[in-house]
């Protein structure tokens, strides 16, 4: 069919999901965005993200956002502080050369409501979780809600992360267990509060590791440090422990005894957090993400290629939804712009995601792995 009188869903208010639509409705687009979320405020969005000037800030560009990115972005967060675990002494600080950033941070949140902003009122639906997606067997596709309601489109447009309802009508790809986890932190009023600590981190990202174990601290916008105990364990690890996360003070003595012998500064972090610890297993789809065209279905971002969080994720997100945009706005038919949209986006996807399982390797070696040198930062988009 025509794409440009197609009926677009996208599933998912995320970074890519929001471009593609911001982008298709300044080409005079009509499209509709289902949210779970009840609201914009339904919850914290999380911490920051370094958004890289070749990827997701060039999509930004082709959205016309790229300069209010800018106006929110914090260039000074660009700036990676390794240090010794056990004597807090700084070994590598990796700065931008000659002031020019080229991966400033936004707070998540920030990011999600630029986008948000720049659609039309009543673009995205809130508090519309999608169940499944049945093929109507022409190439359109009905979208069946948790409260009973459905409704029919042209495409369909997964852009709902990790765990897509919209995936499995394309692929029995599931995400599986990485073998590492996070364990989140942070503190608020950082500068006045926790000066000593603030002064560690400096203004963007401190990390220090050993073995198969880091920590790592994040400036955010308005003085909040966001804290990382990262870790190789079995999936169910804080079970065999016998933790519960609503008991911060049993969690805190066995973070603090896992981590014993660490440079008590570093250990701070995991003393004074005062928003509790949350629980972060790392998922990551398989290895290349691949699946059969599907006339009228799509994936964006996680949906489409999870994969461990090294700064690629959002990034590849925003690309995935720009160039989807752009695709179906080119091509005259709708099935010939999604087939050029995947055949390139697959095999990116595939590269990305091997880099980055290799990257989690080189940052938390698994046992018998070899130590990383001091200032090997990591994987790299």
């Amino acid at each position: 069919m025509n794409a440009r009188f197609a009926r677009i869903a996208v599933v998912g208010a995320g970074p890519g999901g929001l471009i593609c639509a911001r982008i298709l409705q300044v080409h005079g687009w009509s499209v509709t965005v289902f949210e779970r979320e009840a609201s914009p405020s339904a919850r914290t969005q999380g911490g920051t993200l370094d958004i890289h000037a070749t990827t997701g800030q060039q999509a930004l560009r082709e959205a016309g956002l790229l300069e209010k990115f800018h106006e929110l972005a914090r260039p000074e967060g660009e700036v990676w502080r390794q240090l010794d675990p056990f004597t807090a002494e700084v070994l590598v600080v990796d700065e931008p050369a000659d002031g020019q950033a080229g991966r400033p941070e936004i707070d998540r949140g920030q990011l999600r409501g630029l986008l948000l902003d720049s659609l039309a009122p009543g673009t995205v639906r809130w508090g519309c979780p999608v169940s499944r997606v049945v093929p109507l067997g022409d190439g359109t596709h009905r979208l069946l809600f948790e409260d009973g309601m459905a409704e029919d489109f042209d495409l369909v447009v997964g852009a709902d992360g990790a765990w897509s309802r919209v995936r499995p009508a394309l692929t029995d790809a599931v995400p599986r267990y990485t073998g590492v986890t996070f364990v989140g932190t942070g503190f608020d009023d950082s500068d006045t509060r926790h000066p000593a600590f603030a002064r560690l981190v400096g203004n963007g990202t401190m990390s220090a590791r050993s073995g198969s174990q880091a920590l790592t601290a994040q400036r955010n916008s308005g003085g909040y440090l966001d804290a990382v105990a990262m870790f190789r364990a079995q999936e169910d690890w804080y079970v065999t422990a016998g933790l519960d996360f609503a008991d911060t003070a049993a969690v805190r003595a066995h973070l603090l005894a896992k981590y014993d012998g660490w440079h008590d500064s570093l250990l701070y972090l995991l003393r004074a957090g005062d928003r509790g610890f949350v629980n972060r297993p790392l998922y990551a789809l398989p290895v290349p993400p691949a699946w059969d065209h599907v006339p009228g279905l799509t994936l964006v971002g996680d949906a489409a290629h999870l994969m461990p969080p090294l700064g690629v994720g959002a990034n590849l997100a925003l690309v995935d939804g720009a160039e989807l945009a752009l695709a179906l706005v080119a091509h005259p038919h709708l099935d010939a712009a999604v087939r050029a949209y995947e055949e390139v986006m697959l095999p990116r996807a595939a590269d990305l995601a091997a880099r980055t399982a290799q990257g989690l390797d080189h940052l938390l070696p698994p046992e018998g792995a070899p130590e990383p040198a001091p200032g090997a930062r990591g994987f790299e988009a």
